[in-house]
Parts: structure tokens; sequence; C-alpha cells
């Protein structure tokens, strides 16, 4: 699987995650792609396909592991990255038991970040 390149949609509804992410991804190569809400994603997943998706766990309109199982049905092939300011077990086995690639602790360290995004997708 191509790892530059890849399209990632960044899930967050802080507008100033997504900006950092977007930059950063962007220098790494990535082509990306942002929604503040699930209902957001959900239409962009629509019509495009994601190598990567990572999506925080508070949403304002669904919680993110909701959004998960939703695109693990629609978006079978997608790479899916959890992330959370809010890190605990619980959030962590949800995520994992509802099919995440990976599960990240905001602040996400940027090297962290990409080392886990070729990880997932040279493994596809």
């Amino acid at each position: 699987m191509q790892v530059n390149g890849s399209r990632i949609l960044i899930v967050d509804d802080d507008k100033i995650i997504l900006s950092i992410l977007t930059k950063f991804l962007q220098k790494a190569g990535y082509q990306t792609d942002v929604a503040e809400t699930s209902r957001e994603a959900l239409e962009k997943v629509k019509n495009q396909y994601y190598d990567v998706a990572i999506m925080d766990i508070k949403l304002p309109d669904m919680e993110g592991t909701d959004l998960l199982l939703i695109m693990n049905r629609t978006s079978p092939r997608t790479t899916k990255i959890m992330m959370t300011g809010f890190a605990s077990k619980e959030n962590r086995d949800r995520s994992i038991n509802r099919g995440a690639d990976a599960y990240l602790i905001k602040p996400i360290a940027p090297q962290q970040l990409l080392s886990t995004i070729k990880e997932k997708l040279s493994a596809k």
C-alpha cells in the first residue's frame, strides 16, 4: 500500500487540532480532508475513499466510537485511528473492541502519529 500521497480524513471538533494535523500531514506528503462532526465525516466517506480516518472520541453529535462502528460497515478498508484527550481504559477498550486499528492519546506526538499511520498502511 502506498504510504505518501494516501488520503487521510481527520475528524475533530477542535479547529486548532484540525489545522495542526492538516499542516503536519500535508508536509509529510499526505492528502488531507477534515470534518468537525460525525455527520460531516459520514457525508465525506460516501463520496470519497480515505486510506486513513483519524477520529476523536468526543464529537459534538455522536461518540467517536459510534462513528467507528458505522465506518467499519461503510468503509471497511479504511484504517481507523482513534484519538482522545480523555484517556481511560474504558475508551481504549471500547475503541479496540469496535474495530479501531490504533488508539492514541492527545496531545499526540507528531512522530508517533506518522509512525502509526505508516505502520498501519504498510500492513494492509
